[in-house]
């Protein structure tokens, strides 16, 4: 097999299972290619690796993408492959890690299985942002969530949301999460969304901070659009797409609707959902006990 390896640049302790990773696929004879920015850091802590070829930005070819580092390394990964359909692996050396589930100490037991064919690969949806705004439509899918949020020294905005053109509620509030499945276990979680099945075709819309007490979250199907416009005493806002912030006009209009491709994650072959939210959520767990 081809793989090619993305993974983080910021903490050399934790990259350094990165070792212990080509080593492995070195083993099975597999051709590594690897993303030269990681490369580069892994190289300038001494660590002995050698690639097959290095690539930038989304100039490569792979049969399975291997994310090592956290959920936010995973969705830099994800925003590479973009279309291109090939499935992610995410191995883990950050913290809680939804997306990267695998651990360091799975690894070697998890490429064998690889290597015999013994694993699932789950479709993903992707949320896509349209509007007029040049910045915001260079990199406008997100594997997560998009939100809409107030700048840090402005009061609350309000946000006039519709779906399918009929109008739904305004929110006062800091902000508004909408979120895929995926995301709904991140971001849309910490302020009170709900946890949604990966596979349930759906999209959680959650206000950060409301100023009414009776606004909740509502679960909408994927295949519905989503337009906002916003108001604000600064005249502008925030666009954040899986994280990474842009400065929006409050005169933007902004449309979300599902995008037509989707993120293929590699999963083990025994891997269940809910198994993962009592372990990494501590779900159901009992300190009485």
């Amino acid at each position: 097999m081809k793989f090619a390896i993305f993974g983080n640049t910021y903490q050399a302790k934790k990259s350094s299972h990165a070792v212990t990773l080509f080593k492995l696929l070195k083993k099975q004879g597999a051709k590594i290619g690897m993303c030269r920015e990681f490369y580069q850091f892994l190289v300038s802590e001494n660590m002995d690796i050698k690639a097959d070829q290095l690539f930038d930005g989304d100039d490569f070819t792979a049969d399975m993408v291997i994310s090592i580092g956290g959920d936010g390394t995973f969705l830099k990964a994800a925003r590479r492959v973009g279309r291109k359909g090939i499935p992610i692996l995410g191995i883990n050396t950050g913290r809680l890690g939804f997306l990267a589930d695998i651990s360091p100490e799975e690894m070697e037991e998890t490429f064998d299985e690889i290597q015999h064919g013994r694993y699932s690969v789950e479709e993903r949806s992707v949320l896509q942002l349209i509007c007029d705004e040049k910045h915001l439509q260079d990199s406008p899918y997100a594997l997560n969530e998009i939100a809409i949020l107030k700048r840090d020294s402005s009061s609350m905005i309000s946000i006039r949301t519709a779906i399918n053109g009929a109008y739904l509620n305004t929110y006062q509030a800091d902000g508004l999460v909408i979120a895929t499945p995926t995301g709904s276990t991140a971001y849309s979680l910490s302020v009170g969304g709900p946890i949604i099945v990966p596979h349930s075709n759906t999209i959680a819309i959650t206000s950060v901070a409301p100023h009414s007490l009776n606004v909740r979250p509502i679960v909408i199907r994927d295949d519905w659009e989503i337009t906002l416009d916003v108001e604000s005493r600064s005249h502008n806002f925030l666009v954040a797409i899986d994280g990474r912030s842009e400065t929006c006009k409050e005169t933007t209009q902004l449309k979300i609707r599902r995008a037509d491709y989707s993120i293929k994650v590699v999963k083990r072959f025994n891997h269940i959902f809910f198994d993962t939210l009592r372990s990494k959520m501590m779900w159901g767990a009992d300190g009485r006990r």
